[in-house]
């Protein structure tokens, strides 16, 4: 049997992974060291030496894009179609085992699943039906309050009946959150791991089949995967040694949204005979960069332990800036990103990286001044514009006349004379009768229990809904959006909308047809489910994925969080101070500062070429003005991988030895950095940037009313304050 196009194209490592024998795999990936090659040719070697069946491999991660990438890759690799394999994130193939086998799992067969925010306006709805005030009891909060004891299996009935007021009052709202979801036939997001785990541990028989099925499971980004989630793999696995994940423990930074690093380090106790491989020749980035990483990342206590390493060549240093402020920091850092542009680089091989959103601001002004194209990663997703959730909302009462969450949604929209008064009683009836929304108030007109405007306005949108209905029973998928579209009355809503991207909205809902158009209903490998209805799940899955669309030729401006798993030619890391990043929350809490670490570990290994790291001496955030020290990151770098970059000159730093103003007196000019001077024209204003010397000498000064300047010292005739 020839494996060669299998096993040429690893190193020795992954190698070893890819054909390691049968027994639970812990694959400790660092990043840019090709796991997502390792997953797809392990895949490839148990088809084509151990002779699985493509039928017999389950692999999950966590993104669709991620899910996508690896069932083209294998079919690539093989050349085979990967309908019979089972490869999706945790969410969607929660969902299709849900379907399945919905009885079992005592859901309806038409449950709907809600995105997060129709689970939050669903909690609103019950907030008032308790009478509880939202300031008092944050919907928000509440929402994940709930969602986290789903993650760790808790359901309310476990909570203790005891405590303060406080878990009294939450037992209260999440016991009741869960009965107007079962009479809604409703999920959420974290149902749908839970109710799978529960699937499983409650019925022998399903968990059996699903044994012998997945004769193979496989595991990305381990490290990211939740309590729950890691409870059903372990059902799936244990004692069958056919567990293989890929994983790193220095790049766990999802601490705050559920995710257990204890499941990397559990695996070994968990499942005794298994096989720790690690992969540390990385691919992406140069030395000098690896080196910073490995070095401060070396900090944290508890490590499985690796070291990246590279056979590229140690590349240029990395540069350290020292701004005087945060409007210089982002001077500074647009001047380099368009001189990369002015050299022939891409704009879309650039990403500013910060900790918190606050600190965009200043890079998009500055990037919208210098006519920079850029885009803020992150922003709303498709399917969650309110023009598309609103036309779904439509398609969902279509399918399942009693999801309230869909008919609160768009009972009034477009504006139809149903008031917020209406819209309360028909709640009260529900709730009296313990029926849906759309019930009562078929009731209540029934019975004439509304005022003759509000009956009729009522009576004219359960028309509406059952006409829609009517007039797609034999329509293609796309032509029902096109009707839900054009007759529901949102088409008309936008063509009026002068004044809030009406035209945006319109071609928004255009692609919405053009994506029902593109749905592939055999994809989803579910044959027991309407195609509309498969259309609902996937775009409730989409727009709870944590990854954005595809960019365009700009720079890209995200959070460290939003980084993970990119790549870039050039990176600038800013904002590197103490109380920024690492933050404030985790300066006296030592578990935390290790997440802020891995942060900083996952930021700097974005870079493929060249990293810039940037503090200010003071920043304005928040509406607070500071004067932080540098963060302790920047002294865990070693002294001969960085170099201190300050207007134009390039001298040696030590990252140890950063104060608070390491370029004091760089310039002989009179004026110095932060000096505050006076213009007889532009008033009062402070000194940010100096060049040149002599007659050539020229500053660039923030004035309080003009902005930002360049002045020629020989006719500025500045006055020093």
């Amino acid at each position: 049997m020839d494996v060669s196009t299998i096993i040429n194209p690893l190193n020795d490592a992954q190698r070893e992974a890819v054909s390691a024998p049968d027994r639970p795999i812990l694959v400790l990936a660092g990043a840019g060291s090709g796991k997502t090659r390792v997953l797809v040719h392990r895949i490839a070697w148990q088809i084509q030496v151990m002779g699985l069946s493509p039928h017999n491999i389950l692999a999950v991660t966590f993104t669709n894009k991620a899910a996508k990438e690896m069932r083209s890759r294998v079919e690539a690799l093989l050349n085979i179609p990967t309908q019979a394999m089972w490869i999706g994130t945790f969410h969607g193939l929660a969902h299709r085992l849900l379907r399945r086998h919905a009885r079992q799992a005592n859901l309806p067969e038409t449950f709907q699943v809600m995105d997060s925010s129709d689970q939050l306006r669903l909690i609103k709805r019950l907030l008032a039906g308790l009478s509880l005030d939202e300031a008092q009891w944050p919907p928000k909060q509440i929402q994940w309050y709930i969602n986290g004891q789903k993650d760790e299996g808790v359901r309310a009935k476990h909570l203790p009946e005891g405590g303060d007021m406080f878990q009294r009052q939450m037992r209260v709202i999440y016991l009741a959150y869960e009965e107007l979801c079962e009479r809604s036939g409703l999920i959420d997001f974290a149902e749908l791991l839970l109710r799978v785990h529960e699937l499983l541990r409650d019925n022998p028989e399903v968990l059996a089949f699903y044994q012998l099925r997945f004769l193979q499971v496989h595991v990305d980004e381990f490290q990211d995967t939740n309590t729950i989630q890691y409870a059903w793999l372990r059902l799936l696995t244990t004692g069958r040694d056919n567990l293989f994940v890929v994983g790193d423990d220095d790049q766990s930074i999802y601490g705050w949204r559920g995710a257990r690093i204890e499941n990397i380090y559990n695996f070994q106790k968990h499942f005794p005979s298994h096989q720790l491989i690690k992969l540390e020749q990385n691919y992406r980035s140069t030395g000098n960069i690896l080196s910073a990483a490995n070095h401060i990342i070396a900090n944290n206590d508890g490590r499985l332990g690796k070291q990246l390493w590279t056979d590229a060549g140690q590349g240029d240093l990395i540069s350290l800036y020292a701004a005087f402020n945060e409007q210089d920091e982002a001077y500074f850092v647009v001047e380099r990103i368009r001189s990369w542009i002015s050299e022939g680089g891409l704009r879309n091989d650039i990403a500013i990286l910060y900790r918190s959103n606050a600190q965009s601001r200043q890079f998009e002004e500055r990037l919208m001044t210098t006519g920079v194209p850029y885009r803020v990663y992150g922003g709303l997703r498709f399917f969650d514009r309110a023009e598309i959730k609103n036309a779904l909302a439509y398609l969902r009462l279509m399918s399942n006349r009693h999801d309230d969450a869909s008919f609160e949604r768009v009972v009034n929209v477009p504006t139809r004379g149903i008031g917020l008064k209406t819209v309360d009683d028909i709640r009260l009836v529900a709730r009296e009768h313990g029926v849906s929304l759309w019930t009562a108030a078929v009731e209540m007109i029934g019975h004439n229990r509304l005022s003759g405007r509000a009956r009729n306005a009522l009576a004219g949108f359960l028309n509406l809904v059952e006409h829609l209905s009517a007039l797609s029973v034999d329509l293609a998928l796309f032509e029902k959006v096109k009707v839900v579209v054009e007759l529901s009355g949102l088409l008309e809503l936008y063509k009026n909308d002068k004044l809030e991207r009406g035209e945006e909205k319109l071609e928004n809902l255009e692609e919405l047809v053009n994506a029902a158009r593109l749905f592939d209903y055999a994809e989803s490998g579910e044959d027991n489910l309407s195609e509309l209805d498969m259309f609902l799940a996937h775009a409730a899955l989409e727009a709870g994925d944590a990854q954005a669309d595809e960019f365009d030729d700009c720079v890209q401006l995200m959070t460290l969080h939003s980084a993970k798993g990119l790549e870039f030619k050039l990176v600038f890391l800013v904002g590197m101070e103490e109380g920024l990043f690492p933050s404030m929350q985790s300066l006296d809490d030592p578990k935390r500062l290790e997440e802020e670490r891995r942060l900083c570990y996952v930021g700097i290994t974005r870079a493929r070429r060249q990293l810039y790291l940037c503090y200010s001496e003071s920043r304005k955030l928040y509406g607070r003005e500071s004067y932080p020290r540098p963060s302790r990151f920047l002294r865990e770098i070693p002294a001969e991988t960085i170099q201190e970059v300050r207007l134009r000159a390039q001298i040696s730093h030590s990252p140890a030895a950063v104060k608070a103003n390491p370029a004091a007196a760089l310039s002989e000019s009179k004026f110095k950095l932060g000096q505050r001077v006076s213009h007889e024209k532009f008033g009062e204003g402070v000194v940010l940037q100096i060049e040149g010397d002599g007659s050539q000498e020229k500053v660039q000064i923030n004035f309080k009313d003009a902005g930002l300047k360049w002045l020629m010292l020989a006719y500025a005739k500045l006055e020093l304050l």
